[in-house]
């Protein structure tokens, strides 16, 4: 029986929000377009749905006003007064500050360099932001309206009203190359059986590995193949193996990832249809303002090195390495009165107690090691002020013991005490492909280029080591999702 084909100048293949950029900026182009999305039309958008902002580099709150409807006199005030600028500069220094120097510089520097414009590009594609500065743990100036969820659902839109085919519920499974070593297409798995996609381009766009238990085994290490997801539970990692199945150079960090607290009980994974009933609700990322500490009631890390956009990613790995995999994050009364718990700590998996003894008997810790760990703990906090911003650091700090709090040490001394457990939980992961930066085509072993391929989103390798600063990679892959597909649309209109 012969495959079915179909045609078109640049195929996409996934669905999240560096795929749809890619294809939007395919279209412009000129060229036709096609996307392949391996999961089902009420779950599409990959990892994209399930955040809410991007980290890009401006520098005046004029800047941010260009990208609102409408905001009010108090949100431009309280905007320039927590966050004014974020220059490229400012945007330089911390994502290599976050990845010990090891982002590829010249990655960076078109990440850095294009993040505003690409933010303006998704403007007059219809998309806008919504001031956030509001919540007391994020450090998000703005975030996009409707969170990512309501930016996928508007990239959808634009493509579908451009006649732009989405073909849902289709694996790829092999990219096709011809005898001079060019990609030519994509072959898929359907519903209806095997069919083939011709191109004169390919986007691979389609995720990393962290879905996949055997491959975060393998690249991540022990214990990874048991992490629960934070992200969709679609990518495993297929388009990385069609990749280097024919000879594309593989990059960056595979041993690390992006995996952050967790509540303890949160599901295996998430859904795009959950961002409409209800979303973030298992995220525990309060734990800057607490000590975190595990079942043999010991500290084990730095809480707060620096504001939490910039230390979560990390968060899960030291979490992960603990007996169990399991953490708890302590906190009194004074956190709470002050609002730095978000709500959705309300239906946390955790335990109250007017002591800390009861407390630690409640969550199962160990309960002499942990009273000691609070009493030592609370000698080493240095006096000053405590100023819980979630937008810089107050280096308010102990001293003398191990491991440190760099920052928002203050004594937990204050009944009733609150302790939440929480887990890893792996969002995705940074090992990807190598590209030629100005066009995102991917580069063979051989240390020649792929013709007619190309890469975004998760599956660029280069940006992130071991560490990555919040909205990071819904700002990487649009700006360098764009980059791919306009370089794809000119090499089909041109082939």
């Amino acid at each position: 029986m012969t495959e079915r084909e179909l045609y078109y100048d640049v195929v996409v293949v996934g669905a999240g929000n560096a795929a749809l950029s890619a294809a939007m900026a395919a279209l412009e182009q000129g060229v036709r377009v096609g996307v392949l999305e391996k999961a089902p039309k009420a779950e599409r958008g990959g990892n994209s749905t399930l955040t809410g902002h991007m980290r890009f580099a401006y520098n005046s709150v004029e800047d941010l006003i260009a990208l609102i409807d409408d905001p009010s006199e108090h949100d431009i005030r309280m905007m320039a007064d927590l966050l004014p600028r974020r220059t490229e500069a400012d945007l330089w220094d911390e994502i290599m500050h976050v990845t010990e120097g090891q982002a590829d510089q010249e990655l960076l520097e078109i990440h850095v360099r294009e993040s505003y414009r690409t933010v303006r590009w998704l403007r007059e594609k219809g998309h806008s932001w919504v001031p956030s500065y509001a919540n007391p743990t994020t450090g998000n100036i703005v975030s996009m309206n409707g969170g990512g969820y309501g930016l996928q659902q508007r990239n959808f839109a634009y493509l579908e009203r451009h006649n732009v085919p989405i073909h849902y519920e289709t694996a790829a499974t092999e990219l096709i190359v011809d005898d001079r070593g060019r990609v030519v297409g994509v072959r898929a798995l359907d519903p209806e059986g095997y069919v083939v996609f011709r191109a004169k381009a390919v986007v691979l766009a389609c995720g990393g590995f962290e879905g996949n238990p055997e491959m975060r085994a393998r690249y991540l290490g022990p214990r990874w193949d048991t992490v629960k997801m934070r992200g969709v539970p679609y990518n495993t990692g297929d388009g990385l193996k069609m990749a280097l199945e024919i000879g594309a150079m593989p990059y960056g960090s595979w041993s690390s990832c992006h995996a952050s607290p967790q509540d303890y009980n949160r599901p295996p994974f998430s859904l795009p249809s959950s961002m409409t009933i209800g979303g973030n609700e298992w995220n525990r990322y309060a734990y800057p303002f607490s000590i975190m500490v595990n079942l043999d009631g010991r500290r084990f890390v730095d809480e707060a090195d620096a504001i939490r956009a910039l230390t979560y990613a990390k968060m899960g790995r030291a979490i992960l390495a603990q007996p169990g995999g399991i953490a708890f994050q302590i906190f009194d009364a004074k956190v709470r009165r002050r609002g730095l718990l978000p709500p959705n700590y309300d239906k946390a998996t955790g335990e109250r107690a007017n002591t800390l003894e009861e407390l630690a008997e409640k969550l199962g810790i160990n309960v002499k090691n942990f009273v000691e760990t609070v009493r030592t703990f609370n000698a080493a906090c240095r006096p000053g002020e405590y100023n819980p911003n979630p937008f810089r650091p107050d280096g308010k700090r102990t001293e003398g013991i191990y491991p440190p709090k760099s920052n928002y040490a203050m004594p937990i001394d204050e009944p009733p005490f609150e302790g939440y457990a929480v887990c890893c939980g792996i969002t995705f992961t940074f090992g990807g492909l190598k590209v030629d930066p100005k066009t995102c085509q991917v580069q063979h072993v051989a240390g020649r280029p792929i013709p007619g391929l190309y890469t975004a989103g998760e599956m660029l390798g280069g940006l992130w080591h071991w560490n990555y600063p919040s909205g990071s990679g819904m700002m990487a892959g649009a700006t360098f999702g764009r980059i791919a597909g306009t370089s794809a649309g000119r090499a089909a209109r041109e082939g």
